[in-house]
């Protein structure tokens, strides 16, 4: 073979190695562009996090390089400290629960407004109570450092009463239905989807509500929380769980019937009973969102039903000082899309 042959040679296998080495590069950076983040986000079933359950099942998570699965937890208690122990990256709580946490010192952060009950938590009793006075030497069935305890002890203190005017039976809001079916109990503190179970029970004439959150709009609100670290070294994912929210949210709207299948397997509900269910909570959309981030006297603002809600656990012994309001929350990402 004379030199030229050689030469020649030389260069076309050096030409085919620049080949496969660019594609390489372009295969490895066409991976990296589509590679997704897992999240676990802990989770209860509650009509209000619909929009979640529904970016779930479309996996609207994936178009923001994310991969996020639902833990649901049948105590909401659990969420927390699950939370802190890594086993969840993001949780779904009640705002009380959130300033339980701060007050001891465990940085979890507000960054978006969820939902407020608005008649999805309740007191259900028997037809023979017909005023919160009657609670007196009663037992009431209800989970404690719940949003079901908080309920209770804001209609307690509306009608000058304590929680030593009856005794507690601690149990899961799904366990309401069941004990108050058997006799077991004549009041319980219970949320949706429970919340309707107890008050079909008897073609809907053995049970009422006797005080729910449409009694005190905005006290219970549901927030999405990240660890303040998280937030910091993953701005990019709670940006994306954000906005899949907002996908979620967008197709209820826009197909509320086949949203309501979605919700309805879900939760394990018909989708006639999503529909009832709805109509018990607010899904806060994001033109409204910074309200509950900017001071005010309403109690759809953490700084007004914050100042309630703190005062009732300290009050209760579940707090032993007050956390500033802006301890609790982040709201960079809220403006942020507000901005866009």
């Amino acid at each position: 073979m004379s030199g030229l042959s050689r030469l020649t040679s030389s260069t076309s296998i050096i030409s085919s190695m620049k080949k496969m080495l660019v594609g390489a590069l372009l295969a490895m950076t066409a991976s990296a562009s589509f590679a997704t983040t897992q999240m676990k986000i802990g989770t209860v079933n509650w009509i209000g996090y619909g929009p979640f359950y529904v970016a779930e099942a479309l996996d609207l998570y994936k178009k923001y390089g994310l991969s996020v699965k639902l833990q649901v937890f049948s105590d909401p208690a659990l969420i927390p400290p699950a939370l802190v122990g890594g086993s969840v990256q993001g949780a779904m709580l009640t705002y009380d629960q959130v300033i339980g946490q701060v007050a001891k010192g465990v940085m979890q952060k507000v960054v978006m407004p969820i939902d407020y009950s608005n008649g999805g938590d309740a007191i259900v009793v028997t037809n023979g109570i017909n005023k919160i006075s009657e609670f007196k030497g009663k037992k009431i069935g209800l989970n404690p450092l719940s949003p079901s305890d908080f309920l209770l002890s804001y209609a307690l203190k509306s009608n000058g009463m304590t929680d030593k005017d009856f005794t507690l039976v601690s149990m899961t809001p799904e366990s309401v239905p069941a004990a108050m079916a058997s006799g077991q109990l004549q009041i319980g503190v219970t949320y949706e989807p429970s919340l309707s179970q107890v008050i079909s029970q008897g073609g809907g004439k053995k049970f009422k509500v006797i005080f729910s959150s449409k009694d005190a709009p905005g006290l219970i609100a549901d927030v999405l929380v990240f660890d303040e670290k998280y937030i910091k070294s993953n701005p990019k994912e709670v940006n994306g769980v954000m906005k899949a929210y907002l996908d979620g949210m967008a197709f209820m709207k826009a197909k509320p019937d086949e949203a309501a299948k979605i919700i309805g397997k879900f939760m394990g509900i018909s989708p006639a009973e999503v529909k009832e269910q709805l109509t018990g909570v607010y899904n806060i959309p994001l033109a409204e969102m910074p309200k509950a981030f900017t001071k005010s006297k309403e109690t759809t603002s953490y700084y007004a039903s914050g100042e309630v809600i703190s005062g009732i656990l300290k009050t209760k012994g579940q707090i032993s000082k007050i956390p500033t309001t802006e301890s609790t929350m982040d709201a960079q990402f809220v403006s942020a899309l507000q901005a866009k």
